[in-house]
């Protein structure tokens, strides 16, 4: 096989990932997009005498950088550093393939030791989900949101159980198929090998169709009206004043206010006044609010904020405060998500899954200068603020409610600590209009039903310029709003109490895997001492 060879067979892998990936992709082809990487690898074990321990890196990495451009391009609508966003991440992965490829050389040889791959893979993955430079848009797992009726199962595995059910089949066909000629491929025995990573796949889905079936909410509505403004963050959100803002969504509402309404919830950053977290009473945006809850009783509304909180002296000074020239003291700066009610109790969240390179950079000493580079997708802009725990809101009458901002809807979780904390619904309130009518405001939307599933709890999104929906614990999507459309959407959603299985346990697997792939990596080390002694 030629080297030229080995590239086609690196892009291939990159074609057929990209058309498994959401919105418009079949995640069928995700059980065979790594089948091609898996022939580069095998080759290069069997030929090892041609190539370095870094050849792997280097023929897998064109397929992972066709995938990442290919399904992610759409952040270059915001900012061309998102080149270093599809260079990185192509690497991480193919570094991930090459530590896989050595391991298995090291310890098991040539022919055996594919295993390893779901544990590398996976704890990748999870480390991806975990570190300041997340970005996890492209775990395996998330090929499914447009297809919920298949992944049922993640409410007891979360989304890493479905990389392990993709990586598993690839590896099923791979085995099924390697070293076999073209003619060979359509022969008996070949067939009948098939069976079983078709049966890998087909199974799961099977039991996911009887649990979709089977489920049934428990009812306990309530009546959710969902605002979705469409403000162009570029030319209006940042500059209208805020009182407009607020006007537009409310707007919206009343039509679809009953005297059931018992939320209103607006998109992420929809408060622009450059709020004083120690001084919330002077803040007129929230004054507003206020006044018109206390005309309309027992409605209360979620909504999102740029919001600063001055700290004290003797505080200790975190990476992301700034410097307060006039008034010479220091202060953080938050996305923030409110619940307001009549109380002056303003209960709010600080989105803690910061977006690399726009909310979070690296501000520690001698690297305090990339604040400077963050990239300005509107709005607030540079390291932010974040809280520690994922404290949930807690209504006057004791409705407990998870408010995700943004990109943390991403995180598996982190979303999940919300309920274990006694969120009965959730509320994600997000603004995806900087990227233009692409698949990546669609994308977005699709992880809203994964983690509906995972946590059995249904879902009210807004998002400023769309989608906006509504998602029942099922996952099923509903109200589905156009992109670039002024509307509100109102809905009765069923609060849950209960705990699945994942939310108890949380990313049990990818703490397993971690653990098992220090175990493998050192083993590999010493095996590689070991053989290199008796040569």
């Amino acid at each position: 096989m030629k080297k030229i060879h080995l590239l086609l067979l690196s892009a291939l892998s990159g074609v057929l990932f990209t058309l498994s990936w959401p919105v418009n992709g079949l995640p069928a082809f995700l059980f065979t997009a790594l089948v091609p990487m898996l022939i580069i690898e095998q080759y290069i074990a069997e030929h090892s005498e041609k190539f370095n321990r870094y050849s792997v890196f280097f023929y897998t990495y064109p397929g992972f950088f066709i995938w990442n451009v290919a399904t992610t391009y759409w952040v270059f609508n915001s900012t061309p550093v998102a080149v270093l966003a599809w260079v990185f991440n192509s690497m991480f992965m193919s570094f991930v393939f090459n530590v896989f490829h050595l391991s298995r050389r090291h310890i098991y040889g040539k022919h055996k030791g594919y295993f390893l791959l779901v544990i590398f893979w996976v704890a990748f993955e999870y480390v991806h989900l975990s570190w300041k430079l997340t970005w996890p848009w492209l775990t395996l797992g998330n090929g499914f949101g447009v297809y919920p009726k298949w992944i049922q199962w993640y409410e007891y595995t979360g989304a890493l159980g479905g990389s392990i059910w993709v990586i598993m089949a690839n590896i099923l066909f791979f085995r099924a198929i390697s070293n076999s000629t073209i003619e060979q491929l359509f022969s008996k025995k070949i067939l009948v090998k098939l069976l079983i990573p078709l049966l890998m796949i087909l199974i799961p889905v099977f039991i996911s169709y009887l649990i979709y079936f089977s489920y049934k909410e428990d009812s306990n509505p309530v009546e959710v009206i969902i605002t979705q403004p469409n403000i162009d963050p570029y030319s209006e959100q940042y500059s209208l004043p805020p009182i407009e803002v607020i006007n537009r969504n409310m707007k919206l509402a009343e039509p679809l206010r009953s005297e059931n309404t018992r939320f209103i919830v607006a998109p992420e950053s929809a408060l622009q006044e450059d709020i004083w977290e120690r001084n919330l009473q002077w803040s007129t945006s929230l004054k507003m609010l206020q006044d018109y809850i206390r005309h309309r009783p027992g409605i209360e509304i979620v909504i999102g904020a740029s919001t600063y909180t001055k700290l004290r002296e003797g505080e200790k000074i975190p990476g992301s405060a700034r410097y307060h020239d006039r008034g010479e003291f220091y202060y953080n700066r938050h996305n923030t998500a409110f619940l307001v009610d009549t109380t002056n109790d303003f209960q709010r969240h600080h989105k803690s899954k910061l977006t690399p390179g726009v909310e979070w950079m690296p501000s520690w000493g001698p690297f305090r200068f990339f604040e400077s580079l963050a990239i300005d997708l509107g709005g607030t802009v540079g390291s932010l603020g974040i809280d520690e725990d994922q404290t949930p809101f807690v209504t006057q009458d004791s409705l407990v409610i998870a408010p995700l901002i943004c990109y943390e809807s991403v995180y598996g979780e982190f979303t999940s600590n919300f309920i274990r904390n006694g969120a009965e619904v959730i509320f994600i309130i997000t603004n995806d209009g900087w990227w233009g009518n692409t698949p990546g405001h669609k994308q977005h939307a699709y992880f809203a039903p994964i983690r509906a599933i995972e946590n059995r709890r249904s879902i009210a999104r807004s998002a400023n310029t769309g989608i906006s929906c509504f998602v029942n614990q099922r996952g099923d999507i509903s109200q589905e709003t156009n992109y670039w459309e002024p509307i509100a959407i109102k809905e009765e959603i069923n609060l849950n109490s209960k705990l699945t299985f994942y939310t108890s346990m949380g990313e049990y697997i990818g703490r397993i895997v971690s653990f098992l792939s220090v175990l493998f990596i050192l083993m590999a080390i010493v095996f590689q001492i070991r053989n290199r002694k008796r040569v």
